[in-house]
Formats: structure tokens, C-alpha cells, sequence
């Protein structure tokens, strides 16, 4: 068998085992998963998840999903909980525990540390029968008939499903708190999620002043108004302030390929009547959706119905979101 055909064997082969064992984990899902939630949910404290090995890493992750989801969390590495990090736990947290064996030497010192304390315990464990299944207040099983290495010795089954069982536990609990996207977003930020979900127009389009001129101005004072306020564009608008139109780089250039003669012309002759507008407070990926189904760069932003400002695709892009 040439390499090609080895690597295809034994990826297809490490697949199936792992998908088969993450199929088990619904049949697993018992009256212990669904109390270790509700705890969870209830519980006035953090959680406190810790762990030997590969199980530490996807402890990481564990926490990682659950403080962007609205669950207070901290990782706590179990060799190093003995040394000096117990002191991280208070009296309301709720302990979880990663483990295939639920025998591993370093558990057996910490758990009864942890008791000591009178914290609830959460077990997650392959082996229900283990010490770690026995100490703990509510099991969470996660069966592993075999690990997907050939030896069966590399963990890598047994942490696909605390992976799997982690996001379950993390979404059970995200529905019970009916997180929204608006809580995803104060929790992201700096991501590009986060800016779709809370970035807003007028937080883009106080980078310019507001161009504006009056219907009877000449396309000099057009083209002036457009470059010295550079943003490609400029709004037409009454005596009062009310928004009558928009005057483009692309309609002047429209415009010039038409006629060769520019007297007499104004800029209520070059505007265009009835613009696309967006609201102040309206979502900047909102804006961008509008620019793109109108095949358009700028928009023109109004607070209720008072012109004040455009906002422009660079604007937006600059943030990145896409």
C-alpha cells in the first residue's frame, strides 16, 4: 500500500471512530447530565474546571466557551491545584473534573481536597465506575469503547467527546439564560461577530463632516462641497435642512459623458431625487447589506427625518466587517 492510499485508510478510519463516539454521547445524556446543568444554571457561583493531561487542554477550551457565553468560568490545572491554585476557589463554585480513567494519581490527591472544601463536584468521565465517578455529586458520562490511534493509547476518542459534551453542557446552559446575540456581541467585541452585532451607523459616520448644498448650487460648488468634505459624495437639501436628493462622483461623471455643455447646470438637475437612506441608529452590517443590494458605496444617514451625515463602504470595510 503506497502513502496516499495509508493516509486516506487511517484518516477515513480515525473519522469513524470518532463520530461513532460522538453519536454515543446522545444515548449517554441521562437524569445526572440534566441535574448537573440545572445546577449550573442555579448556582450563584463560577465554575471550576480542571483536569490531567489532554484533558486539561480541552478543560481550556471548556472554559473559553463557557465565559463567552455567559457562564462565569476558570480552568484550574489539576497538578497545580495542590501546589497553590485551590486558592482560586470560593465556597459557591461548582467544580468540574475531566477524565477518561477517573483514576489518574493526581485526581485521587485533589478530589478529596476538593470535598474538604464542600464544593459540589461534577464528574466527566468515561469509566462510570471509577473513583472519580464515585466522588463526584452528579457523573456526566462519556463512553469510549476504543481510542481512534492505532495502539488505543494516544487520547483522542475520549477528547473529541469531552470536547462534544462540553459545548452540549455550555448550549444547554446558553438556552436556559436565552443568550441573545446582543449578549454575544458585549462578550466579543473586538471580533468581527461582535461589530456586526453592536457596531452602528453613527459610530461610523462622525469621521466626516456633512456635505450638503442647496439645489440651485452651481456643479462648481458641488464639486467643491464633494472634495473638501471627501467622502465621494454630497447631500442636496431645502432652506430648512430637509434632504431633496444626492449628488454622487459617479453622477458627475455620468453626467460629463452626456453633455458637453455645463451651463445652466445645477445641482437639483444633477441630483438624484428620493436617495437611499439609513437610520443613525441602524446596525453597520445592516448599511452594508443596503450598499450591496443597491450596487451603491455611499448612504445617506438621518435621525428620524433630519439629515446628518453619509456613511460611506469604506467606512465599514475599514472595521472589518464582511
Amino acid at each position: 500500500m503506497n502513502n496516499s492510499n495509508r493516509i486516506l485508510e487511517v484518516a477515513s478510519r480515525t473519522i469513524g471512530i470518532e463520530a461513532e463516539a460522538v453519536q454515543s454521547l446522545q444515548s449517554a445524556l441521562n437524569q445526572d447530565f440534566i441535574l448537573a446543568v440545572e445546577h449550573l444554571f442555579q448556582s450563584p457561583g463560577r465554575i471550576v474546571v480542571t483536569g490531567i493531561g489532554k484533558s486539561a487542554i480541552i478543560g481550556q477550551k471548556w472554559v473559553a466557551t463557557f465565559n463567552s457565553t455567559g457562564t462565569p468560568s476558570l480552568f484550574m490545572h489539576g497538578a497545580d491545584a495542590i501546589h497553590g491554585d485551590l486558592g482560586m476557589i470560593q465556597p459557591e463554585d461548582t467544580l468540574i473534573v475531566l477524565s477518561k480513567s477517573g483514576e489518574t494519581p493526581e485526581l485521587r490527591v485533589l478530589i478529596p481536597l476538593i470535598k474538604d472544601f464542600g464544593n459540589v463536584l461534577i464528574g466527566v468521565v468515561a469509566n462510570p465506575d471509577s473513583y472519580l465517578a464515585r466522588q463526584s455529586s452528579f457523573v456526566i458520562h462519556t463512553p469510549v469503547d476504543r481510542e481512534a490511534e492505532p495502539n488505543n493509547l494516544a487520547p483522542t476518542t475520549s477528547t473529541t467527546a469531552q470536547l462534544v459534551i462540553g459545548d452540549a453542557i455550555a448550549t444547554s446552559l446558553l438556552a436556559l439564560r436565552n443568550f441573545t446575540p446582543e449578549h454575544f456581541a458585549r462578550f466579543h467585541p473586538g471580533g468581527t461577530l461582535g461589530k456586526q452585532l453592536y457596531l452602528r451607523v453613527k459610530d461610523l459616520m462622525i469621521r466626516h463632516e456633512k456635505p450638503a448644498v442647496s439645489a440651485d448650487a452651481t456643479l462648481q460648488q458641488v464639486i467643491v462641497e464633494m472634495t473638501s468634505k471627501r467622502v465621494g459624495a454630497t447631500a442636496v437639501t431645502d432652506n430648512n435642512g430637509r434632504l431633496q436628493g444626492i449628488i454622487t462622483d459617479g453622477d458627475l461623471r455620468r453626467m460629463l459623458s452626456r453633455s458637453q455643455d455645463l451651463s445652466g447646470w445645477d445641482a437639483g438637475t444633477m441630483m438624484t431625487r428620493a436617495p437611499k437612506t439609513i437610520a443613525a441608529t441602524a446596525l453597520a452590517v445592516d448599511a452594508l447589506a443596503l450598499m450591496r443590494n443597491n450596487s451603491i458605496t455611499q448612504l445617506i444617514v438621518i435621525d428620524v427625518d433630519d439629515y446628518v451625515g453619509i456613511i460611506h463602504l469604506h467606512d465599514i470595510l475599514q472595521e472589518g466587517i464582511l
